[in-house]
């Protein structure tokens, strides 16, 4: 008897003879893969909801500058990337389940081409298990990788710290940071 693997793609055993996780998102096998996971103690509808809102998404995800809707399945997306600059593409929905994930994959022409998904998985009375599952073409290969690391841009670390962001934001209504307010720097002040 086989029992399916039922792991992130990120992380399975079962890979039917291809890198893991990139037949699921339409990407080469030359595509860096990034796969993350956290439990956020909220519904899953309503976590797809937030999600499936794009214009929502740069209040979690720190270095999204803005992402405007071309169309109900098409988003352009301007991105801050090592050294200042931004980096731009658009990107269709590949898949949308209603309460379970959203898929997508980057158009021709992207400054850097990539594929994803977001899934949403019941996890009791803990809440819901969100699990973000990346493909992208690194600007630069392995040494742009290197590179954005450095200035903490490359996508496995945002991922993590994005999704943190999530869970503080959908179990608080709020994100927590370090930063100070106007506030707080003149009360400092005086």
């Amino acid at each position: 008897m086989t029992q399916e693997d039922s792991a992130p793609a990120t992380t399975a055993k079962q890979h039917e003879g291809i890198a893991p996780g990139l037949a699921d998102l339409n990407a080469p096998d030359d595509f860096a893969l990034v796969g993350k996971s956290v439990t956020i103690n909220r519904p899953r509808s309503e976590l797809y909801a937030f999600w499936r809102d794009f214009s929502r998404l740069p209040d979690v995800m720190d270095n999204v500058e803005r992402i405007e809707m071309v169309s109900a399945t098409r988003s352009h997306w301007v991105v801050r990337a090592p050294g200042g600059r931004s980096v731009e593409w658009d990107a269709d929905v590949t898949e949308d389940r209603d309460g379970e994930l959203i898929a997508w994959a980057s158009v021709e022409g992207a400054d850097i081409r990539n594929s994803g998904r977001i899934e949403f998985r019941d996890a009791g009375a803990r809440g819901t298990i969100v699990t973000a599952t990346i493909a992208y073409d690194p600007p630069g290969g392995v040494i742009g990788q290197i590179i954005a690391k450095l200035f903490q841009r490359e996508p496995a670390i945002q991922t993590r710290r994005d999704l943190r962001r999530f869970k503080q934001l959908m179990e608080t209504g709020e994100i927590a940071t370090n930063a100070r307010t106007v506030k707080q720097l003149e009360a400092e002040k005086a």
